[in-house]
């Protein structure tokens, strides 16, 4: 989002409370006009409460709402100029496409020759003219969350909201309807906020993102942002793989580089990306992709880490291979990419010594650990 975007939607410290529980804890977030903002994070993390007290379907017990500048708290959702589309499409099953996209404008009582523009027109966006007249069970999973899409958008809303309007598909029709979602968002240019468990989804589609847990909000920024300066070790763990070592500083080689010492596997170099002195506790990010995998031993530089291990999982997945590496007391994950793939390779197997390497710039320091995050991360059990 550039900085002459400015806010459009504002939440200002809302709290939403169900008996004990809270599901949202003084959250404050301004989006966008014309921006894609994805609300990540896994079950119970309230980020659905969130949308729907911007849907009006819930109001907060305390805290602000404000819309395009005006005041939208409590403002009942038929007065809203919002419009949200579920994951189970909520579609009339009795009714046409065509008659489905038209529902809104028909209660708005616009004239019949607008609604017809209109109802072409969205049949056009979401390339659906051919089905017009038929019903919602003729359709396909993916036709009929277009056609969903297009009955919110019919009523030129300000904001559409997507309460996880994937979920129900395959892998591969989601990554088409993701392309897809993201040519309308350019066409129509309204603010979409896109709610998600979904890494990949909100990573590939979004502007910004923030990653709730707990009813709070961990971290906002784009997605590149996120997951190569995570500020924690949820959002760590919770946006792609990672692997966590925690040391203590025993040496600042000078304004770039440290030495730290990770009890039960060695002393390695980090990166100074925050201020550190000798004697502080570190917690380290370092994501699979960023190891190299060796089966000789490589020269050593002063930014580069080197560390033997042997080989206790391989798991093949088409496009890359990840292997988990038991260095000392630890147990690391590693990533390589088939670029050049042969089958008669000789590549290292279960049992294997190996050597890891990576540069010290690869690790990044987090601002904060909580060791519960660890059970986000999707490594295998240690007896497997």
């Amino acid at each position: 989002m550039s900085d002459e975007m400015g806010s459009f939607l504002r939440f200002e410290n809302i709290t939403r409370k169900f008996g004990s529980f809270t599901a949202v804890n003084e959250v404050s977030l301004e989006i966008g006009q014309g921006e894609t903002f994805s609300l990540l994070g896994p079950s119970g993390c309230g980020k659905t409460t969130l949308l729907r007290m911007a849907a009006g379907f819930d109001r907060p017990d305390s805290g602000r709402i404000f819309l395009d500048g005006k005041d939208i708290t409590l403002l009942p959702p038929e007065l809203r100029p919002v419009n949200t589309v579920f994951q189970n499409y909520a579609l009339f099953p009795h009714l046409s496409i065509r008659d489905n996209i038209a529902f809104g404008p028909k209660m708005a009582k616009h004239d019949r020759a607008s609604i017809q523009r209109d109802v072409d027109a969205m049949l056009e966006l979401v390339d659906l003219k051919s089905h017009a007249n038929q019903k919602p069970s003729q359709l396909s999973g993916g036709q009929k969350q277009r056609v969903a899409i297009a009955r919110a958008l019919v009523n030129k809303p300000k904001v559409l909201l997507l309460d996880e309007p994937l979920a129900a598909l395959d892998l591969k029709l989601r990554q088409r309807l993701l392309v897809e979602l993201d040519a309308i968002h350019d066409e129509v240019g309204i603010t979409f906020i896109y709610v998600t468990h979904d890494q990949g989804e909100a990573m590939s589609i979004s502007d910004r993102i923030a990653v709730m847990n707990k009813g709070v909000i961990e971290q906002i920024g784009p997605p590149a942002e996120i997951y190569e300066t995570p500020r924690s070790s949820f959002v760590a763990a919770f946006i792609g793989d990672t692997n966590f070592l925690d040391g203590r500083i025993t040496e600042v080689i000078d304004r770039q580089f440290s030495r730290c010492e990770v009890c039960g596997f060695g002393t390695i170099t980090i990166e100074n990306d925050k201020p550190v002195a000798v004697g502080d506790l570190i917690h380290l990010s370092l994501r699979p992709e960023k190891l190299n995998v060796l089966r000789e031993m490589p020269n050593p530089a002063i930014s580069q880490n080197i560390v033997r291990g042997e080989v206790e999982d391989v798991i093949y997945y088409g496009s890359h291979t990840r292997y988990w590496i038991r260095c000392g007391e630890w147990k690391l994950c590693a990533e390589m990419q088939h670029r050049n793939f042969q089958l008669n390779e000789s590549r290292p197997k279960w049992g294997d010594e190996v050597w890891l390497s990576w540069q010290a710039s690869d690790g990044y320091l987090l601002d904060q650990y909580r060791a519960e995050d660890e059970e986000l991360l999707t490594l295998p059990d240690e007896d497997a």
